[in-house]
């Protein structure tokens, strides 16, 4: 069994929806295993970050990037990055905000940044843009436009509920192929150690 882990922040449930739709997508491919860990209890959980094979890292974007509570959690990870303790996992990313653009490239660059210092392997999205022509609609999946990873948005005062489903569903794809990365790379690395 595989294992691909969710790291995320949320402030107000919306990144918490996110991150449980990209263990779904995650979880929903077999040999697969996907464990939420949510930055308030990273403490309990760096061993079981150490023994996966795929991290995910989703944080909000507040003030055009990564929460304060997230990049907290960044500076703490640097001694594992004294050891390149993940170097060769798979990461990849995702953000929420209330804005449609916001700073969410910004927030993605940071979180790719990151997982670069770690010496990690980064997978995008995988998804070419959705509601881009007269044809595509808020429905589409990928509506937000991103290549580098999941980006999700609904209006401030709104809570978790208000957002898109088509947003949940490219955070679920997000989770879906990151498994499938996870997968084929880790049968690569088996198949060259026989």
């Amino acid at each position: 069994m595989n294992t691909v882990a969710i790291v995320y922040h949320s402030g107000y449930g919306h990144t918490a929806e996110v991150a449980r739709a990209v263990a779904r997508g995650a979880a929903d491919i077999a040999g697969i295993e996907a464990r939420l860990i949510p930055v308030a209890e990273i403490e309990k959980h760096w061993r079981e970050l150490d023994a996966a094979d795929a991290i995910i890292f989703g944080a909000p974007t507040y003030m055009g990037g990564v929460s304060a509570p997230f990049k907290a959690f960044m500076d703490a990870s640097s001694r594992v990055w004294l050891t390149q303790g993940w170097k060769d996992k798979i990461a990849a990313g995702f953000t929420h905000s209330g804005s449609q653009g916001g700073g969410k490239f910004n927030t993605m660059a940071h979180l790719f940044t990151f997982a670069m210092q770690h010496g990690m392997i980064w997978t995008g999205l995988g998804l070419l843009p959705g509601n881009n022509s007269t044809k595509g609609s808020v429905n589409d999946l990928n509506r937000l436009g991103s290549s580098t990873g999941s980006l999700t948005q609904s209006s401030v005062d709104q809570g978790a509920e208000a957002i898109p489903a088509s947003d949940l569903e490219t955070a679920a794809h997000l989770g879906r192929r990151i498994a499938l990365v996870t997968l084929r790379f880790a049968g690569k690395r088996i198949a060259e150690t026989v």
